[in-house]
């Protein structure tokens, strides 16, 4: 069966940058932040605001998105449909308790893109036939960004890639250092917060995740 376009290529899902304003430090803004993460080779930003209203994250996502399309890079807005319709954004993410995928899809269209959490083989297959294009799975491991983080086991994620025909992203805990336990799971990237917007330097960090993805990818 042949496999329908997507309307985001797996290269551009291979370092997911998962934004949060709590590392900002005096004088700095998320946009500058996202700018560095992109120079240091993030390829997807996913504005994820959970405590804004929509004024301010609206004006968020205009400002963010004012930097991601410069540098041809998909915004992502997390769980909220009328500021990714509003601003233009390259699709939405939405989790399991958040809007429903088949209801989200119906209003976006084909040509934006649709992402789902899934911790399961039989959520993950449900998000597919719902219409998503891929997956972000996890907490691969510990994680302190998300307090209610469910923790998905190797196999489950192996189980999960295997399951679908759309690509899988791994979220939760993932570091430069830990992110080979990941190998032949059969992710196409990793989505990162504080790995990326946690650190002093984030692009440099942002680099050094990229490096390690390329370093595992070629063995």
């Amino acid at each position: 069966m042949e496999v329908p376009a997507l309307p985001i290529s797996e290269k551009k899902l291979t370092l997911y940058a998962v934004t949060d304003r709590k590392w900002l430090k005096d004088g700095q803004t998320l946009a500058g932040q996202v700018e560095q993460a992109i120079l240091g080779g993030v390829t997807v930003v996913q504005l994820r605001e959970k405590h804004a209203d929509m004024g301010a994250f609206l004006a968020l996502a205009r400002e963010v998105k004012s930097v991601t399309d410069r540098y041809q890079v998909p915004l992502i807005i997390n769980d909220n449909l009328e500021v990714a319709l509003a601003v233009d954004a390259a699709g939405i993410h939405v989790g399991q308790e958040d809007l429903a995928a088949d209801a989200v899809r119906q209003r976006i269209g084909d040509k934006k893109v649709l992402g789902v959490s899934a911790q399961t083989v039989e959520q993950a297959l449900a998000a597919e036939r719902a219409g998503a294009d891929y997956l972000g799975v996890g907490a691969v491991f510990p994680t302190s960004s998300k307090a209610d983080a469910v923790e998905v086991d190797f196999a489950t994620l192996q189980a999960i890639c295997r399951a679908v025909q759309i690509p899988v992203v791994a979220i939760g805990g993932i570091t430069a250092d830990n992110m080979t336990d990941l190998q032949d799971s059969g992710i196409v990237g990793v989505a990162v917060i504080s790995a990326i917007f946690g650190q002093p330097d984030v692009k440099a960090a942002a680099q050094r995740l990229a490096a390690q993805w390329s370093r595992m990818r070629s063995v």
